[in-house]
């Protein structure tokens, strides 16, 4: 018995009764017997599950089920054995960590970077489509110090640009989300002065409106004029929403693939060599090369380690389907918002993948 990866994925109200009895196996993780693996987790990853499901499904792989209900639900669903793999977009603390190995029977979990996506900064200011901020001024709008797309910080980044004395309604997310995380690093690693506040799943800044996944900031900003929030280029995209650009200390920098993806081949990790392939964040979002947009969220799959799995088949269906996302999965994704991985940094992945 297999499950529908596309009813998983939608999750809609008027299906759960529908779904309820198909997703039952899912309580304990795949049926490892069938060919399908389980994840949960980062919403920014959403869109690039569904397509590398639909990638699977075509290259007759194993049936990916994925549930986007944020990292923080993802990652307590992973640490109490409910999914084979947790979708993240920031890596374990030191408490899920240890959670994490008892879980997988005393081994190591392993983060695999499988999903690469720059963050947008998308806005709604009618009659504004060109518009250019730096971190400074993303941190002082977020904490409710800059208050009108007029104000003289704003004005001295887009000299010469009509911008309205509408007030700014910054958004965030309201749920545990690792899109927040990774904002406030960059924010942090940046401009700690004007962003003193650790970086935290959870929304440090003051005032704001709180809309919860990655769907309702983007549904929210759309909705309301003078907002702006902090969101996956894909859900920016979906919504038709203006895109900032960024700059990162070279000039204004574009938000496209070509300069997301040339920030990703710059990123490292913070322990070469190791199976365990967290990216070195700060270092990334600290990136000052020209043409280069370095807020990237390299979002993670957390798995278990070699013989991690009470049941061994759970491993070759990961190994299989990560293998496949790899060498097939990669094409459409900047169609949905995503970058390709570039070919040294899948290689590095393939050396955990074949490890699992």
């Amino acid at each position: 018995m297999s499950v529908n990866p596309k009813l998983v994925r939608s999750a809609g109200a008027a299906a759960a009764t529908v779904v309820a009895a198909s997703l039952v196996l899912t309580a304990c993780g795949s049926d490892s017997s069938s060919g399908s693996i389980t994840g949960e987790g980062s919403t920014a990853q959403q869109k690039a599950m569904t397509t590398f499901a639909d990638v699977l499904t075509s290259n007759d792989g194993v049936n990916l089920d994925y549930t986007g209900s944020g990292s923080g639900a993802g990652v307590k669903k992973f640490i109490a054995g409910d999914v084979d793999f947790a979708g993240s977009d920031s890596a374990l603390k030191d408490d899920e960590v240890a959670q994490a190995k008892t879980r997988c029977g005393g081994k190591d979990a392993w983060h695999i970077p499988l999903v690469a996506g720059p963050v947008a900064v998308a806005f709604n200011v009618p009659g504004v489509k060109d518009l250019t901020l730096n971190a400074s001024t993303l941190a002082k709008i977020f904490d409710s110090k800059i208050t009108s797309w007029d104000d003289p910080a704003i004005k001295a980044l887009n000299p010469g640009a009509a911008l309205p004395a509408t007030k700014i309604i910054p958004v965030h997310r309201s749920d545990s989300s690792g899109t927040t995380d990774n904002f406030t690093k960059f924010l942090n690693a940046n401009v700690p002065a004007d962003w003193p506040y650790e970086p935290s799943k959870e929304w440090a800044g003051k005032g704001g409106s709180g809309a919860a996944k990655s769907t309702g900031v983007g549904d929210t900003v759309k909705k309301t004029e003078g907002a702006v929030t902090y969101v996956e280029w894909g859900f920016a995209k979906e919504n038709s929403l203006g895109v900032a650009k960024v700059d990162f200390g070279k000039g204004a920098t574009e938000l496209t693939a070509e300069t997301a993806g040339k920030a990703l081949d710059l990123a490292k990790f913070k322990t070469p060599g190791s199976k365990d392939l967290v990216v070195d964040t700060k270092a990334l979002y600290q990136t000052q090369e020209a043409g280069a947009y370095p807020l990237v969220l390299t979002t993670y799959e957390i798995v278990c380690s070699t013989g991690g799995y009470s049941d061994s088949k759970i491993s070759e269906n990961l190994k299989s389907a990560f293998t496949t996302i790899l060498d097939k999965g990669q094409d459409k994704l900047a169609d949905e918002g995503y970058v390709p991985l570039p070919t040294a940094f899948q290689q590095t992945l393939r050396g955990t993948i074949d490890a699992l």
